[in-house]
């Protein structure tokens, strides 16, 4: 497709707009990260409840990412997308305030907090899937890499949001959600901010973006693929015409029904084959499951979800912690870049390639230094001076390398490697096998964290990165510059 054949501006303009739930995405499964030592006091929350109250959203989104895909094919995309904002919206009110059904300082408070964070998660989840699947869809495909990873994008500027918004916040109340005991490393009470406690603000600041993304998506199209499996040409050539040339547009329509296989709604026994008489899952769904597990096996969301937690125990203060948290955010937002400027011109799978032997190598520096750290005169887990410097620098370069790969271009390929006819069947269990992988990785950390330490928990997560290796050399089909008509 020539580059006068499309308008750069109006795609751009969609995909931001829609990529506003990847923020949300980020946002809400990072915000946790600065209450977890106020929700241990207030809640009364033990090691594996903590590890359920971070990860509980992720099990919600299994969820949502499952059935979002059946729901957009039947109500829409930009349905799905309204409803998540909603969802990102009560969500976030009730978590800062989990006694709207339960008296407060009782043992149920913990239970409704989890009930709202869940709630959540069905947005997040269903927003992972949706956005990634309609930025394909309305996108050209010159453009479709590029644009494919603002999905990621966002969801980094979200996590560093979250971050800098709790960061901020416990400067605000005078150095964190909690009063810590450096001995004990326990907290000792709670910060207020005005009438309210800190951790409470900390959930809801994200009020503010779940309405934006809301209200702008009642301003973007629904996707033309939708419209036509619908049977609704004409208004999906409209939408079109804003974005492609004229002159292509009728084509496009055309090729579009051919690849929707006279408009049959997709269906998840359209996922089964058959191969000498026995019935099994298609390869290309057996590979979109693994991409989409060992994205989170590598560990990424501790670093995100347990950071202040993670550096706390090795003997950072609350706030240098958070502040090691927040550059590390940082450093993820940067190398998404990297990702948006390579992903078309190298192509997704050299991409994947790299990222995954960089992250092999830092993970299982990290699991040294961790695994031989000293203690200090309390038996607690301490490292200092060049050790720490080393230690935080190998965490970043791992993040650098996850953020330029797996990050961005798993949800590229879950957007394109599957044909228009199970395309949204294929997405809903990819998006199932994402969740559950991030759940069981988020919930085993803090028991990971007492029983095998640090060290430990970083061994396991550098052998996933080097099974992804081979993963990746084996298993995954170059994408780059193909119609999603012709996947």
């Amino acid at each position: 497709m020539a580059q006068k054949e499309y308008s750069v501006g109006y795609a751009l303009f969609i995909a931001c707009a829609a990529a506003i739930g990847g923020f949300l995405f980020g946002f809400d499964t990072s915000v946790i990260n600065g209450t977890l030592d106020a929700l241990r006091f207030k809640l009364g929350a033990n090691d594996a409840q903590l590890g359920l109250a971070a990860s509980i959203a992720v099990l919600g989104a299994a969820g949502g990412a499952f059935f979002a895909g059946a729901l957009a094919d039947k109500f829409g995309r930009r349905r799905v997308m309204i409803t998540s904002s909603v969802l990102f919206l009560v969500s976030a009110i009730g978590s800062g305030n989990p006694y709207f059904f339960t008296t407060a300082g009782s043992a149920a408070n913990m239970i409704e907090f989890i009930v709202w964070r869940v709630i959540g998660g069905v947005g997040v989840g269903a927003a992972s899937i949706i956005v990634p699947a309609y930025i394909a869809e309305i996108a050209p495909a010159p453009l479709r890499g590029r644009l494919a990873t603002m999905q990621q994008f966002a969801i980094v500027i979200g996590i560093f949001s979250a971050l800098l918004s709790n960061y901020f916040l416990g400067e605000i109340a005078g150095g964190g959600a909690v009063v810590m005991d450096h001995t004990t490393r326990l907290a000792r009470d709670v910060t207020k901010i005005g009438s309210f406690e800190t951790w409470q603000w900390m959930f809801w600041v994200e009020c503010v973006p779940a309405a934006l993304y809301g209200l702008l998506v009642l301003f973007i199209p629904e996707s033309p693929r939708y419209l036509v499996a619908r049977k609704q040409p004409q208004k999906a050539g409209e939408i079109l015409s804003k974005i492609l040339s004229p002159s292509v547009v009728a084509q496009k329509i055309e090729d579009i029904k051919k690849s929707l296989h006279s408009e049959v709604a997709p269906k998840f026994s359209d996922l089964l084959e058959k191969v000498s008489g026995k019935t099994r899952l298609a390869p290309i769904v057996w590979v979109g499951i693994g991409v989409a597990a060992l994205q989170q096996f590598v560990g990424i969301n501790v670093i995100f979800y347990y950071g202040n937690v993670l550096w706390e125990s090795v003997g950072f203060t609350q706030q240098d912690a958070m502040k090691t948290s927040v550059l590390s955010s940082v450093v993820n937002i940067a190398s998404t870049v990297i990702a948006i400027a390579l992903v078309d011109r190298l192509g997704r799978k050299p991409l994947l390639l790299a990222g995954s032997v960089g992250m092999f190598v830092t993970l299982g520096i990290m699991a040294a230094i961790f695994g031989t750290a000293g203690l200090d005169s309390n038996g607690n887990p301490e490292i200092s001076g060049a050790t720490a410097y080393i230690a935080v620098i190998s965490a970043n370069l791992y993040v650098v390398f996850f953020a330029f790969s797996w990050g961005p271009v798993c949800w590229v390929l879950l957007g394109e490697m599957f044909n228009n006819r199970i395309r949204g069947a294929a997405l809903a269990l990819g998006g199932l096998s994402q969740w559950i992988s991030n759940f069981a990785i988020s919930s085993s950390f803090p028991i990971m964290l007492a029983k095998i330490g640090l060290g430990g928990a970083y061994g396991i997560y550098c052998f996933f990165a080097f099974v992804s290796i081979f993963f990746v050399l084996r298993k995954v089909q170059e994408t780059k510059g193909k119609e999603l008509e012709d996947m």
